[in-house]
């Protein structure tokens, strides 16, 4: 029973650690497309054959960003070879997360309603 649970911590640990390493590596890209990047969550399939990597830009262009990190998606695995201590490096796939760019977008609805409603009181 004890065993079952370690797996998923596991995974926890390796997606965190993927994640850290990821943000160091990324600043030494010398791509133009990539901007200031932030690496916001890794999903690491159970067999680690693969790692979904959700990012968010600060400035830039999203697709360009996405591209240029996927481009090198296989120079940064190999940086991860050499720092992580597990037997198999999942095959990186960036992909641009719009959790921000959302919550941004409800942010701004919910002031235009709450000075709406405020103006009709």
């Amino acid at each position: 029973m004890r065993h079952k649970r370690a797996i998923p911590n596991r995974s926890l640990r390796v997606s965190d650690q993927i994640q850290r390493d990821l943000a160091e590596l990324i600043r030494d890209l010398k791509d133009p497309r990539i901007g200031m990047v932030t690496i916001n969550s890794v999903e690491v399939t159970p067999d680690y054959a693969h790692a979904k990597v959700y990012f968010s830009l600060l400035l830039g262009d999203t697709a360009e960003c996405e591209a240029g990190l996927n481009e090198a998606a296989g120079f940064l695995r190999n940086g991860l070879f050499k720092r992580l201590q597990i037997h198999t490096v999942p095959t990186l796939h960036f992909q641009f997360d719009r959790t921000t760019e959302r919550a941004a977008e409800l942010s701004a609805l919910i002031r235009t309603a709450n000075a709406t409603r405020a103006k009709d009181d």
